[in-house]
């Protein structure tokens, strides 16, 4: 039992996780390549013409022009959704009356598909930027909010009746005892936020605009430049694996105490 615990808590050398980070994408490239071998399939580019166009599509003025405001406005977006998410959480999830009072209504929003209120959000803000930004919010908000609520409804209680013990109230306690203990499920929240951000960002550019990804994705479609459209969907893939990046290393600073308090659990 002893080396077993030694074997798992032996640290994993750099080597084998880039190993494990690029081993599969290179197997897929070769695979895809070996596949497309030989063919004539207009649809269907071959890795190294997509690496090409790739670089040739998305590096220059069309970086600038396009990928820098629609990933300016997804930071917007997400800072928002997030910064909301949290801040009403707290809030409904710490009030009984108003959380049973705002259930029924965030449940009848939260169904909406956020997509749906595009043409809405068009004519209520106009085509801009906010309307874009408003695409976003209005459904990345909802798995951090929810996540929540139902992290600050599931505080253990024994701690909480210590801290009115001890008269820990009002900004105190939300500072030193809920926001830690909801921490764990905050942070699942925003890792579905991003991708949901993502895919809003760009559905929201599909709809009377005139640059960014996704109206230019959609443009390439339109004129038949398949390579570029392929080109313009593996951006769209690389932005959100940056996301995923990011999120990890934020995550393993904010919940280190979480992630060492695993280990001592499953050790013991």
């Amino acid at each position: 039992m002893a080396s077993f615990r030694e074997r798992r808590r032996r640290p994993v050398s750099p080597l084998t996780r880039i190993a494990y980070f690029f081993g599969l994408p290179i197997l897929l490239i070769v695979l895809w390549y070996a596949l497309s071998f030989g063919s004539t399939n207009f649809f269907v580019p071959k890795p190294i013409e997509l690496a090409q166009t790739l670089w040739t599509t998305w590096i220059g003025d069309r970086f600038f022009d396009d990928v820098l405001p629609s990933l300016g406005r997804l930071a917007v977006g997400l800072f928002f959704a997030i910064g909301l998410g949290i801040v009403l959480g707290l809030l409904i999830g710490s009030t009984r009356w108003l959380r049973n009072l705002l259930e029924p209504l965030l449940e009848f929003f939260r169904a909406i598909p956020p997509p749906v209120l595009v043409p809405l959000l068009m004519l209520l803000i106009g085509v801009n930027d906010s309307m874009k930004v408003a695409v976003i919010i209005s459904g990345a908000i909802w798995p951090v909010l929810l996540n929540t609520v139902e992290g600050v409804r599931a505080v253990d209680s024994v701690l909480n009746d210590s801290c009115r013990s001890y008269g820990i109230t009002g900004f105190a306690r939300i500072r030193y005892f809920v926001l830690p203990a909801v921490t764990p499920q905050i942070m699942a929240g925003v890792r579905q936020s991003l991708s949901i951000g993502l895919i809003l960002m760009v559905i929201s550019e599909m709809f009377a605009s005139s640059s960014g990804l996704g109206f230019t994705i959609v443009q390439f479609q339109r004129n038949f430049a398949i390579p570029e459209m392929w080109s313009g969907i593996v951006v769209l893939g690389l932005i959100g694996l940056g996301l995923a990046l990011i999120f990890q290393f934020v995550e393993r600073r904010v919940l280190h105490w979480y992630h060492g308090l695993k280990e001592i659990t499953h050790d013991s």
